[in-house]
């Protein structure tokens, strides 16, 4: 197992990584009140159905994988491989307005999760945003993928905040509100 940088010949094989997501929990947002007296809750609730989503990497993400891999942006790339074959990859960006490291997509294959790729992967992802000197690593997830909030949590994210309009009007129906996280480096 060896965890590197990817380079431009890894692109093509980087669409191999399954990464499904499967989950029976989902994070309820309940939001009450408008205007500036509003609250939200979450709470653990189960899904009507089991979540399998095949997940692909959409196009920004594979744009910018791109772009940073070939040295057309700034960014951090992390590719886990076994006998050649990818296994997890993890892509972020430094925000220098913000001061942050956002995390763009951390992804591992199926047959290799719960197996510390993920983890090993965002500590150096951390390790890297410390070495800029920047305040904090950021991260989205989604309120229906149990598994990424999971992950969140045992990285030491801070859940920061929710954005329920980030995808439609209607995320909070559709149980997939867009949460917010940080881990502060200072």
């Amino acid at each position: 197992m060896q965890i590197r940088p990817i380079q431009p010949a890894d692109l093509e094989d980087l669409r191999e990584i399954d990464g499904t997501i499967e989950s029976s929990q989902y994070l309820h947002l309940d939001q009450a009140g408008e205007g500036l007296d509003q609250s939200w809750k979450l709470e653990m609730r189960p899904l009507r159905e089991k979540l399998i989503a095949s997940n692909p990497m959409d196009d920004d993400v594979t744009f910018t994988l791109k772009q940073v891999v070939t040295g057309a942006d700034e960014g951090f790339t992390l590719l886990a491989e076994h006998e050649g074959r990818p296994l997890a990859l993890l892509l972020a960006q430094p925000v220098y307005a913000m001061k942050v490291m956002r995390i763009l997509d951390v992804r591992v294959d199926y047959d290799f999760r719960r197996q510390g790729l993920g983890l090993a992967m965002m500590y150096q992802a951390i390790a890297q945003a410390r070495e800029a000197e920047l305040r904090a690593v950021m991260a989205e997830t989604l309120t229906n993928n149990h598994p990424a909030n999971q992950f969140m949590l045992k990285c030491s994210f801070e859940l920061a905040g929710i954005d329920s309009k980030r995808r439609s009007n209607h995320d909070l129906v559709k149980e997939a509100a867009t949460m917010i996280w940080y881990a502060a480096l200072d």
